[in-house]
């Protein structure tokens, strides 16, 4: 009986597996695909723009944010600014960004000289990279994070989930304890054999891979599944905390709304922290909020998401709140890391090597189940033919 048992149900988790797959093959592979694009995508972005990311130190100080771009716009009109990367090294230029205009499109960015507000130029595979991302993240579905893209990718995520689980019970051997049975594809096969086995062995190299990979995007895609990490990992304060009240924007006596700048945000931060940065992103509010979110690497981070984080009011010049990565606890700075552990970076270029090639392995499990799946329709079309009709007179 429980021997039948266990054959019914991975007659069930084959049907499952089988089914999921056929249905989500080309959205993994692309999703798969396009997040493979993008793994080095830093690395390849500085190396085409080297030439325009860096500048001749000089012995005057670099111009304070305000006046920089106040010189930008008076030189050719560009739209909006809304964030502002500086760094504390006096050969880097200013990176900056533009707010999207009434359109809803966003120009592209620059690069300016800290000294003289010199365009350098607008950074090369840019836009590529944000086409690979929207693809990657929401689809190209308009609307993007508000967009229906993102509650399918998670979808995706949690459908590859169940072909991982199911897969691996599917592919569990007699002898478990087998290595060579678990690692070592059969290339002596050929057609339905092979793909079997390529199949089901390479699954199980990258399985670990692949989990990370969708657990982590998950976080990406639901406020529930975001939440209950949150609530897992983070402090209870953490998880109950509410963002900094915005501050109204200050009006002058004939009741205009005067525009928010960098400076008073700028020499605040750099009272606080002196010369423990290396680089820092300023981002102006939406609305009519005044208070300025600066998030800074500090000089021995080498992570993304390895960052400190800074609210300060950009009229009075009054730090609102400060969120430092060295004070976080273990579960709050594996929040922090997800994006990095995401795509492997966590463990450095290995890691991303290895997160990489593993995704560009995951159109082969969707070929190779598709022919696994058309070879067993052939198998059993002959079985299921009726008996030839009786000729009268035979």
């Amino acid at each position: 009986m429980t021997l039948l048992r266990g054959h019914t149900i991975k007659a069930v988790l084959f049907q499952v597996h089988s089914t999921v797959g056929l249905v989500l093959a080309l959205l993994v592979s692309l999703i798969a695909l396009t997040g493979a694009i993008m793994s080095f995508e830093d690395e390849i972005v500085d190396h085409l723009n080297a030439g325009i990311m860096q500048v001749a130190p000089r012995q005057t100080p670099p111009l304070m944010p305000d006046a920089l771009i106040a010189r930008l716009k008076a030189a050719q009109d560009l739209g909006k600014v809304s964030a502002v990367t500086l760094s504390s090294d006096p050969a880097a230029a200013v990176h900056i960004r533009f707010a999207r205009d009434d359109q809803g499109s966003r120009p592209g960015s620059l690069y300016v000289d800290p000294y003289d507000a010199r365009v350098l130029g607008s950074p090369r595979g840019e836009a590529f990279f944000a086409t690979v991302r929207r693809l990657h993240r929401w689809l190209l579905i308009p609307g993007d994070a508000k967009g229906w893209g993102r509650p399918i990718t998670g979808t995706v995520a949690l459908g590859l989930i169940v072909m991982l689980v199911s897969g691996l019970v599917l592919r569990w051997p007699r002898r478990a304890g087998s290595v060579k049975m678990w690692l070592k594809p059969n290339l002596a096969l050929s057609g339905r054999g092979l793909h079997r086995s390529l199949h089901a062995v390479i699954g199980t190299w990258v399985l670990p891979v692949y989990l990370v990979m969708t657990l982590t995007g998950l976080w990406f895609s639901f406020d529930w599944y975001r939440d209950g990490v949150t609530w897992l990992l983070a402090r209870p304060h953490v998880t109950a905390a509410k963002m900094p009240a915005k501050s109204p924007r200050v009006v002058d006596r004939s009741g205009t709304a005067q525009p928010v700048g960098f400076d008073q945000a700028w020499t605040t931060f750099q009272r606080e922290e002196g010369g423990r940065f290396s680089r820092a992103l300023l981002t102006l509010p939406a609305g009519a909020a005044t208070v300025i979110r600066i998030r800074s690497w500090g000089k021995d981070r080498t992570l993304e998401t390895t960052r400190d984080e800074f609210r300060i009011d950009a009229v009075t010049g009054q730090m609102v709140s400060a969120e430092r990565y060295a004070d976080k606890t273990f579960g709050e700075k594996i929040i922090a890391a997800i994006y990095d552990i995401h795509r492997g970076a966590i463990m450095g270029w290995p890691g991303k090597l290895a997160f990489m090639i593993a995704a560009i392995l995951m159109p082969l499990f969707s070929v190779t189940g598709i022919l696994l799946y058309l070879s067993r329709r052939k198998l059993r079309r002959p079985a299921q033919q009726p008996l030839g009709r009786l000729v009268p007179g035979e």
